[in-house]
């Protein structure tokens, strides 16, 4: 299955930032779950768990105590002894070695005026399987990125309830991430 198709089928991602936000989105009915937290100790644990489950973990890098995201023993070291499919950076760089290594990579952009949105341009790895834009309800920047980005793309960030997640999947998004534990069974 391809990374769209993944992602057009499970357009609900569980976005997690501690370990009990986890064992919720373990129980949802969210496949895939983006990790926004651990360090060098309990990541592998963290990915057993969500494999476990039969879902899909997807660790942003940036945000894992005791790595230096940008060596690339580190992309090494999730392939060999984590379960996680992927990862999430900011760092171009970070990316295009966790590509080289067989995992999914996702570039994520705050996008915040007019001049950050330019820059996504810009910045863009040729060789990620999706981005992530945040914040998630901004439906013309969406429709602009969908026009001239060909890549799926993921929005998060301050999407509340139900209506901003269909807005957000009208407006041209593959998907939505959100931390909302109420939207991950929608």
């Amino acid at each position: 299955m391809s990374i769209v198709e993944l992602l057009e089928q499970n357009p609900i991602i569980a976005s997690v930032k501690n370990q009990e936000e986890l064992d919720l989105a373990l129980e949802s009915s969210s496949q895939i779950i983006f990790v926004l937290f651990g360090d060098i100790m309990s990541i592998g644990q963290i990915s057993n768990s969500i494999n476990d489950k039969g879902k899909i973990g997807i660790i942003h890098i940036d945000l894992v105590d005791g790595f230096v995201s940008t060596k690339e023993v580190v992309m090494n070291y999730l392939k060999q002894k984590t379960k996680f499919k992927g990862i999430i950076s900011t760092k171009p760089h970070v990316l295009k070695i966790a590509k080289t290594y067989g995992l999914l990579a996702i570039q994520r952009f705050f996008i915040f005026d007019t001049l950050s949105l330019i820059n996504v341009k810009k910045h863009l790895v040729a060789t990620i399987d999706a981005i992530e834009i945040l914040p998630g309800i901004l439906p013309k920047v969406i429709d602009n990125m969908c026009k001239d980005i060909k890549k799926p793309i993921i929005t998060g960030g301050l999407i509340e309830n139900k209506k901003e997640v269909i807005l957000a999947l009208q407006s041209g998004a593959t998907c939505i991430s959100t931390t909302n534990k109420e939207l991950w069974n929608v």
